[in-house]
């Protein structure tokens, strides 16, 4: 496994203990997350207040990894997200590129079917 892997990995897994610090902490200062249906988001402050938005309603995820490989400074893990907001659970197929740069995420960009994530929210799916 190479650094970036690994770091890829041990950020994946920051997600499940919901802390915004700790999340935005793997990211270069001027770290890049464009989650693709909405506008990148750039430096630690912006991705604070981005993260945080999400976490809110957030009470347990779980990011599973299906997929995992990289090339370089590359880094791309397929993922299904298991999410709670309250007692909702949602189940998110999604695929994220890292690009990293001194171990840390120079830029994320985030794919996932947006149509997905509402039937979900709302109990649809």
């Amino acid at each position: 496994m190479t650094e970036n892997e690994k770091i890829i990995r041990e950020f994946i897994a920051a997600w499940s203990r919901l802390g915004v610090d700790e999340i935005v902490s793997y990211f270069a200062d001027d770290g890049v997350y464009h989650n693709m249906p909405f506008r990148p988001v750039t430096g630690h402050g912006a991705l604070k207040a981005f993260v945080g938005n999400f976490l809110k309603d957030w009470t347990e995820t779980n990011w599973e990894i299906l997929t995992l490989v990289s090339s370089g400074d590359i880094v791309v893990a397929e993922r299904l997200d298991r999410t709670r907001l309250g007692t909702q659970a949602v189940d998110l197929p999604c695929c994220g590129v890292f690009v990293m740069e001194g171990g840390k995420i120079k830029v994320w960009r985030d794919y996932f079917d947006m149509a997905t994530y509402t039937r979900g929210i709302s109990g649809e799916a």
